[in-house]
């Protein structure tokens, strides 16, 4: 199966937000010696544990930093941006690292009502997401009413991740489609059948294209793997109480705190959907999840307090799904 990595660039717990934009650089090299196929970066704005706001900029120094995985976003969130400036953008990416390039997109506006204010946007932007999206588009393509340049003429893999109608965007606009499973798998299948269903083929893509993006652990045994996965749903459970995300703790710490009922609502919820376990019960999981999803793709979206354990994680995913005699390569 085909592996890529999504980092959000995740703080930790007595680190800097610059120290985790240089680890997702880092990261970007060791996916790429490992064998994944793309490693994209994330867009969050006014978010203390989370230090991707500019992913454009991130792809850059990632891109900089690798030679030949494919660097990309996601994503880019459309309502927070004007289409012309994120066509510039990934113009220039484009022509810096030819054929390397994904451009993913998003609809999501910023995660706060301050947040959103500072941005100059508010909840139905989202609603415009289709326009503004074929707008980008047309700077590609040479459509549009003023040139693009250096996108005009060239082409970046666009992808729509699929929050609330992206979906149907997708699918209307011929596009591939990322979509998350970590809101019950029943949900996702339905999603996927209804865009392929309504899928029209166009210039960036013959034939439905889906990745599905889970959170894979992988240890030594099925409980190490599951520690890996606590200190994230915590911060997604704090987030969703509070309205904010810490900074990610030790999986001790996690362990050891007493979670209100609702606390342990969202921290149940953040966990469902997620994969952990041996090397060859991740793989056989995976395996299941591409069957039954017909995925193309699987963008893993990991992240714990300990680095070395995630890269760990990710190397001994990477060996377990590879062909024989294939090394590293996902």
């Amino acid at each position: 199966m085909k592996l890529s990595v999504l980092d959000r660039s995740r703080t930790r717990a007595g680190g800097t937000h610059a120290q985790a934009l240089r680890d997702t650089v880092e990261f970007a090299r060791q996916a790429e010696a490992l064998g994944y196929h793309r490693f994209w970066v994330s867009e969050h704005h006014g978010v203390p544990g989370v230090a991707g706001s500019a992913p454009t900029v991130l792809a850059a120094a990632a891109a900089a930093r690798t030679s030949r995985i494919r660097i990309g976003t996601g994503g880019v969130m459309l309502p927070n941006h004007r289409p012309l400036v994120v066509a510039e953008q990934f113009g220039v990416l484009e022509s810096l690292f030819p054929g390397r390039i994904d451009m993913g997109l998003g609809r999501s506006v910023g995660f706060t009502e301050p947040v959103r204010r500072a941005l100059g946007h508010d909840r139905r932007d989202a609603a415009g997401f289709g326009e503004r999206l074929d707008e980008l588009l047309s700077y590609f393509t040479g459509g549009a009413a003023v040139s693009g340049y250096p996108a005009t003429g060239l082409r970046v893999p666009p992808f729509v991740l699929a929050t609330g109608a992206g979906a149907e965007v997708a699918a209307s606009r011929g596009l591939p489609l990322v979509i998350a499973a970590v809101r019950g798998e029943g949900a996702m299948v339905e999603a996927i059948d209804g865009y392929r269903a309504r899928f029209r083929p166009s210039r960036w893509a013959e034939e439905p294209h889906v990745v599905v993006s889970t959170a894979v652990a992988v240890a030594d045994t099925a409980e190490d793997a599951r520690r890996l996965l606590l200190p994230e749903a915590w911060s997604m459970a704090y987030s969703r109480t509070r309205g904010e995300f810490p900074a990610l703790r030790p999986p001790a710490e996690v362990l050891a705190l007493t979670m209100t009922d609702r606390e342990r609502r969202y921290f149940d919820e953040a966990l469902r959907g997620t994969i952990a376990g041996t090397p060859a019960e991740a793989a056989e999981e995976l395996a299941g999840l591409v069957r039954r999803t017909g995925a193309a793709e699987v963008l893993l979206t990991t992240s714990t307090y300990d680095r070395d354990a995630l890269l760990t994680s990710y190397r001994l995913l990477a060996e377990a799904c590879a062909p024989r005699g294939a090394g590293h390569r996902a």
